[in-house]
């Protein structure tokens, strides 16, 4: 089964492929699957994480294969033959979930995405970044990234890039950043600071920092308050393709630089980024090509 995003730019709408664990209905990002394939049998590594069923290598390229059950503390159970392999790629990594059923798709706008409440979403533990209601049923989606980074933390974001940049000056340009993350938000905004950008604009969405932009511009103070704006792309409510396409359609918003900082950057969603109008894209992992990203953006180099 092979995956294809067929959404216009900016519609503020996203795919959730629907599979199971244990009879519990999980959802994932259309935009991170590259295919869907059924269970086949993997290669077992040994002495790495137990949650790593080993890797297999379909059309030449070398994959890990993640037992999703094991890492969520949910029976694993023998293999069937509704068992399927979905096939990732985000933060530059290929990766495949073992899950036990895929059930189809749904298209959604982030706006009927709940997020989770603070019993949830404050927990370091949680794995759950919204909730969708399909057919009298509650389909959670995941947080994929976080779940390869508990396993593997060298794949998350490269915090030690900052010191690799050697002492700077401080910097007094505002920056926006729009990411509804807690962890990554906080992580962003101490390597920025590190990096000398002291003046940072911390919002949850994309409807967060919508609301922010426009106050700013009602005031007459907007070029003074954001000199830069940088946002992921998943966000519940208002995504960062919404966000850019806002941005970058409004007269007075649209010479500010604007850096998509995600995990989706791939050649499909990069695409839709340039459509869109933004300045730079990059993928998370890469926080110190972010610093660099924006000091040539605002001249700072």
């Amino acid at each position: 089964m092979e995956t294809k995003i067929l959404l216009e730019n900016g519609t503020n709408e996203l795919e959730i492929l629907e599979f199971t664990i244990g009879g519990n209905h999980y959802g994932i990002n259309v935009a991170k699957v590259r295919e869907i394939i059924s269970y086949m049998p993997v290669t077992p590594i040994p002495n790495v994480h137990p949650s790593i069923e080993g890797i297999f290598m379909p059309r030449d390229i070398l994959i890990t294969v993640i037992n999703l059950a094991n890492e969520l503390k949910l029976p694993v159970g023998e293999k069937k033959s509704t068992d399927m392999l979905i096939i990732t790629n985000f933060n530059k990594l290929n990766i495949a979930f073992h899950v036990h059923s895929v059930l189809g798709i749904h298209r959604v706008s982030w706006t009927d995405i709940i997020k989770p409440d603070s019993t949830l979403s404050s927990s370091d533990s949680s794995v759950a970044t919204g909730i969708i209601k399909v057919d009298k049923k509650l389909v959670i989606i995941l947080d994929f990234e976080k779940i390869v980074t508990d396993i593997s933390p060298e794949t998350g974001l490269k915090v030690s890039e900052i010191d690799r940049l050697g002492t700077r000056d401080r910097l007094y340009s505002p920056i926006l950043i729009a990411e509804d993350s807690p962890l990554l938000s906080s992580l962003i905004t101490d390597s920025l600071i590190k990096a000398g950008y002291v003046k940072i604009i911390k919002t949850a969405d994309g409807e967060e920092a919508w609301e922010k932009l426009r106050e700013f511009k009602e005031k007459g103070v907007l070029k003074d308050n954001v000199h830069c704006i940088i946002t992921d792309i998943e966000m519940p409510r208002m995504d960062g393709h919404r966000l850019t396409k806002l941005v970058k359609t409004d007269e007075e918003m649209k010479d500010i630089p604007l850096i998509i900082f995600s995990s989706l950057i791939n050649e499909e969603m990069r695409a839709k980024g340039v459509a869109l109008g933004a300045d730079d894209q990059l993928s998370k992992p890469e926080i110190g090509n972010l610093v660099r990203t924006i000091d040539r953006l605002l001249g700072n180099e």
